[in-house]
C-alpha cells in the first residue's frame, strides 16, 4: 500500500469520485457535494493498492493559527478493516505536525467514533444531522506527543 497525494487528473478524478461514492451517493446527494471550497487550500492524502487502485482517501485543512480538522476520510468497503483508515490517518497526522499544527478537530459519523477513540481522540460533543439523518460527534486530539 502506497499513502501519498493524488498528482495526476486521472488520480485526483478518482479521489473525488471515492469521495461522492462512500460519503455522499447513498444519500442521494449529486456529484460535486462531494467537493468544497477549501479544496485547493487543502492537504489530500490517498492510498493506492498493489495494483495503484485508488482505495482510501482523507483530507487536512488548517482552520485557524495551529488547528487543523481531518475531513472526507473514506475507505472503499471491500478493502475496511485491513489499516487503511489508519495509514491515512497517521498520514494526514504527520502532514499536520509538519504543518505546525498541534490540535486537530473532526465531525465523525456515529459509526467512526470508536475508530478515532483508539486513535487518541475524545468526544467534546455532539455535532451535526448530515443530510437529515447521519448523527456526527465533534472530536479532538492534540498532536504535542503523537502522530
Amino acid at each position: 500500500m502506497e499513502i501519498r497525494a493524488p498528482e495526476t487528473d486521472s488520480e485526483f478524478e478518482a479521489y473525488y469520485e471515492l469521495r461522492w461514492r462512500i460519503l455522499r451517493q447513498p444519500w442521494g446527494e449529486a456529484r460535486g457535494t462531494e467537493i468544497d471550497e477549501l479544496e485547493n487550500t487543502a492537504t489530500h492524502v490517498a492510498a493506492f493498492d498493489e495494483s495503484r487502485r485508488l482505495v482510501g482517501v482523507g483530507r487536512l485543512q488548517h482552520v485557524e493559527s495551529a488547528l487543523g480538522q481531518v475531513r472526507y476520510m473514506a475507505v472503499e468497503p471491500d478493502c475496511r478493516s485491513q489499516g487503511i483508515g489508519q495509514a491515512i490517518l497517521n498520514e494526514l497526522e504527520c502532514l499536520a505536525k509538519r504543518q505546525g499544527m498541534t490540535t486537530i478537530l473532526l465531525d465523525a459519523r456515529e459509526h467512526a467514533v470508536g475508530f478515532y477513540l483508539k486513535n487518541g481522540y475524545e468526544v467534546t460533543g455532539s455535532s451535526y444531522l448530515l443530510f437529515g439523518e447521519i448523527p456526527h460527534s465533534k472530536m479532538e486530539k492534540q498532536l504535542n506527543d503523537s502522530a
